[in-house]
């Protein structure tokens, strides 16, 4: 028999198909990313119901589109069959598609399963009609019915999968362009079984009940838009729902994170540190074992970090909390308080030694260097060590105590650990009193100045003399610089201190030539904190203009350590001083790494030979006196003057004469004198000139 189709049910069967085919890629989509065990089966099945309906709905009215010269009709039974395998098929694609990882032998089989059951889906409805005598199909149309609708099941499947992430960019577009392939694919398999279908002259249809067509068509039509449509609204307004909620959540989680994760490393800040201690201190009275806090800050950071920047110094301190991970165990905590100060809780011990192991560990560890911008720099810390219970049965003593044990580790030579002693509190507690007073010296007027004059060699007559500062504290009492001034560097405070002792110095050269005394020369120590200040030099030049004094009077001191920290660095601002008017010497030569190369390009006006050599003139006898002769030559031959400092015999002085040094200064020549008692050595050594 003859058959015909009616165009516009094959383009409507056409468009249910493209919107099946979306509402499949949207659920695919909503399903994969539901945590919720419960919510994600509730979407496969109700998902699966209106997919079903959906592919189904395509197939049944693609065969009301068909007609033959005869009626036609469809078994209720069978055709409620058919739609029920539509709906199992849509299930299963949906649970394949919903998962993590669809592997290519999961894909092939999934996708054979799913094309079978479409097909027997199709050729069930086809059976609905009841035919009399029975369709005859042509094998090979019938064959590629089937190969059509594996291959379409396997594209299908893949595709859903990969827009299954609603992040991708232009997704929406890419399932459109998607739905209209796969729309194509499911009608081209439909419409090829039914070019596979022979119908016999004289067939009837059994299941023909003089249903109009057309009203059945439009039923289906609206029902299974509408089926799709709202499970499409329902799933939009379900993500939408889930997305709100999961803002709030994941807003929720970030503010607790701020409150308990330090934001630049990510570990654990003090409030957690706190709460972890305490916990550690209830199990270890249970459990009757031990823990250790490891107090660490880091030597030499706030030099990184004046110098190099903050952005850089942040990375430093996130690569050093990365490495300080790595040396402890899984159980263990890493905390940062702030600033360059880390702590780890070293919880279920069984005996010190094992604190100690953990910290030789992170020493050992953080000697190899941190990989930063392309170069490898060495960042230390020192670390104190506390025990519980032995140190303290609180957390703000644990920590009081391990910070002490700290600054011990950084007063033994740094880069080492100390585990906290009585003793060590007294020094803590002088600290801290220390630091007060420093704060209060600068407004108060408790800080002065020492001069200690420095002597020709060759004639004996007075140089000029370094300015050494002093601190009166009325609760204190008198502090020599080697007290306070360690303090000062590591506070940070050295810098306003060191501004004051220029302004201070160019008063008192001020006041002397006020009352008729030659020009002096004063020499001024820089610490390795003002060497870091990029505006030093500026703010030096101004402090030095407004007091009315010239700059040729003022000589700055810089410690050859120092200065070989970053030679280049240090050359720069050597030139800077110079250009200036200032002049420039390097102290305590021979105890560092100099450089010559580097030697030759500072160009200093001075090197001063340190006090360990000057007293090797006495102790080591001809191998004492051959350095310093060295050292004497080396300076006359780079056109620099030498100072020996630490003069403190008659015998030192002669060989000093005898190696031509230059200047000389020490307690056997004169020892750091007031403002006004220096300025009677200058005039009592003008009167007998």
């Amino acid at each position: 028999m003859q058959s015909t189709y009616d165009l516009g049910l094959v383009v409507v069967s056409l468009a249910v198909a493209t919107l099946a085919s979306y509402t499949a890629l949207d659920l695919a989509g909503r399903i994969s990313t539901m945590a919720s065990a419960r919510m994600r089966h509730l979407w496969l099945v109700g998902g699966a119901a209106a997919m079903g309906t959906g592919v189904w709905s395509m197939h049944f009215i693609a065969m009301l589109a068909f007609s033959l010269p005869i009626p036609l009709g469809y078994d209720f039974a069978i055709t409620a069959c058919s739609l029920g395998i539509a709906i199992v098929v849509s299930y299963f694609a949906l649970v394949q598609v919903a998962r993590a990882r669809l592997s290519a032998r999961r894909l092939a089989l999934g996708g054979v399963l799913m094309g079978v059951g479409i097909a027997g889906m199709h050729y069930t409805g086809m059976a609905a009609m009841q035919m009399q005598p029975g369709i005859h199909y042509r094998p090979a149309l019938f064959a590629a019915s089937i190969a059509i609708a594996i291959a379409a099941s396997i594209a299908a499947l893949w595709i859903a999968h990969t827009l299954r992430d609603s992040t991708q960019h232009r997704v929406l577009l890419k399932r459109i362009g998607a739905a209209g392939v796969m729309g194509i694919a499911i009608t081209g398999m439909h419409y090829t079984g039914m070019a596979a279908a022979d119908f016999l002259p004289g067939s009837i249809c059994g299941a023909a009940r003089g249903v109009n067509a057309q009203w059945l068509a439009t039923t289906i039509i609206l029902f299974t838009f509408a089926i799709l449509i709202v499970t499409l609204i329902l799933s939009r307004f379900d993500a939408r729902t889930t997305f709100l909620a999961g803002s709030v959540s994941t807003l929720n989680n970030q503010i607790v994170r701020l409150a308990t994760y330090d934001t630049l490393t990510d570990l654990p800040n003090r409030r957690t540190l706190t709460e972890r201690i305490e916990r550690a201190i209830r199990a270890s009275d249970l459990s009757h074992r031990g823990f250790a806090i490891l107090f660490m800050d880091l030597d030499g950071f706030k030099t990184i970090n004046d110098s190099l920047g903050h952005a850089f110094g942040d990375e430093v301190l996130k690569a050093f909390a990365h490495n300080l991970r790595q040396c402890v165990r899984g159980v263990d905590t890493v905390a940062r308080l702030g600033g360059d100060e880390f702590v780890v809780l070293a919880e279920n011990l069984g005996a010190p030694q094992e604190a100690e192991k953990m910290a030789e560990g992170v020493l050992e560890r953080m000697r190899n260097g941190i990989s930063m911008q392309s170069q490898t720099l060495q960042i230390m810390p020192s670390i104190g060590i506390a025990l519980y219970p032995q140190n303290g049965d609180s957390v703000d003593e644990l920590l009081k105590h391990a910070d002490a044990a700290m600054y011990e580790a950084k007063r033994g030579g740094r880069s080492t650990y100390r585990f906290f002693e009585a003793h060590m509190n007294e020094a803590a507690m002088r600290t801290l009193k220390i630091q007060s007073a420093l704060h209060e010296a600068l407004g108060n007027g408790y800080f002065s100045l020492h001069f200690q004059p420095k002597f020709r060699g060759d004639s004996g007559e007075v140089a000029g003399a370094e300015a050494l500062i002093r601190l009166n504290h009325p609760e204190i009492g008198v502090l020599a610089p080697m007290d306070f001034i360690p303090i000062a560097e590591r506070s940070g405070q050295i810098v306003q201190i060191g501004y004051w002792v220029v302004r201070e110095t160019c008063r008192q050269i001020r006041r002397w030539e006020t009352t008729g005394l030659p020009p002096t020369k004063i020499a001024i120590n820089l610490s390795p904190r003002q060497m870091a200040q990029p505006d030093l030099v500026a703010k030096t030049l101004g402090i030095v203009r407004e007091e009315g004094v010239e700059s040729s009077q003022i000589m700055f001191e810089i410690t050859e350590t120092v200065a070989m920290q970053d030679a280049a660095k240090t050359t720069e601002m050597i030139r800077a001083f110079q250009e200036c008017g200032f002049e420039i010497s390097i102290d305590d030569f021979g105890t560092g790494y100099s450089s010559l190369a580097y030697l030759q390009r500072f160009r200093v006006k001075q090197l001063k030979i340190d006090r360990f050599f000057t007293n090797g003139l006495d102790a080591d006898g001809h191998e004492g006196s051959a350095i310093v002769q060295a050292i004497i030559a080396l300076a006359h031959s780079l056109e620099m003057d030498v100072v020996a400092e630490g003069v403190e015999t008659a015998s030192q002085l002669d060989k000093l004469k005898d190696l031509q040094c230059d200047e000389m200064q020490g307690f056997l020549l004169g020892k750091p004198l007031t403002a006004d008692a220096f300025s009677e050595l200058l005039q009592t050594r003008m009167t007998a000139a």
